[in-house]
């Protein structure tokens, strides 16, 4: 997989690629993040790539030119005939729609993903009409730009694709993954402060590990995110228990 990323501030992306899931990903030669810098698209020598918005109003906007030409350079460079209609070109603006464990692994699947990060004020219009394919927004907040959700987004996409993680459960058992939230994680020491790790942990029976998992589950999810259950894959006797525990 490449994830390509337009950004005016390619510097906040050094440390990153340098370290964690980000390096061994890199490193197995599973995933490629190239980072292209928006400014390298101007044409004029204060390579200027902002400006006043028509109609008044604070702050500056983005404009169209060189962020048209950066994602159409980096389609010019993936080979194939097909590239203009099956590259996903995701703007990162608060007026997206939210992302999603689900949106990420919907991303995923593609070969190749384009990440424009927004500045200032916003990206002309014509850029979310014309260029991009969707809109992701990581929260109901604004920053001052979409460096930090390109990251939150790419990391959450990498750690789908096959062989990132350690262990492919790893993904299949992350919050949200199942549609709630993970249930809580234990290891050694047994006992900590006198505070024990629950017994049937210990008990090496698997079946009993896997329904005290899923029940804990349910019940944290019923706790910090219950808006989650409606949608939650649930049989009738989780939905029993989610109920009693509501009581």
């Amino acid at each position: 997989m490449q994830i390509h990323i337009l950004t005016l501030f390619p510097q906040m992306f050094s440390s990153l690629l340098g370290s964690s899931i980000f390096k061994r990903a890199i490193d197995r030669g599973l995933v490629e993040i190239n980072i292209r810098n928006i400014r390298d698209h101007t044409h004029d020598k204060h390579h200027t790539v902002d400006d006043s918005p028509y109609g008044g109003g604070a702050g500056m906007v983005l404009k169209p030119e060189p962020i048209f030409e950066a994602v159409e350079a980096v389609k010019a460079g993936i080979s194939g005939s097909h590239v203009d209609n099956a590259v996903p070109v995701i703007l990162l603006t608060p007026q997206g729609r939210l992302f999603s464990q689900q949106i990420a692994l919907e991303l995923s699947k593609y070969s190749h993903l384009i990440l424009i990060c927004g500045h200032y004020e916003g990206i002309d219009e014509r850029v979310s009409e014309q260029l991009a394919t969707d809109e992701v927004s990581i929260g109901d907040y604004v920053l001052s730009g979409g460096e930090l959700a390109a990251m939150v987004v790419a990391e959450a996409i990498i750690r789908l694709v096959p062989g990132v993680l350690g262990s492919e459960d790893s993904a299949l058992n992350d919050s949200y993954a199942t549609g709630l939230l993970e249930y809580p994680q234990y290891t050694r020491p047994p006992v900590f402060r006198g505070w024990a790790v629950p017994e049937v942990l210990l008990s090496g029976n698997h079946a009993q590990i896997a329904r005290w998992q899923r029940e804990q589950a349910i019940i944290r999810t019923l706790e910090r995110r219950p808006d989650l259950l409606d949608k939650a894959n649930l049989n009738p006797e989780e939905r029993q228990l989610a109920g009693k525990t509501r009581q």
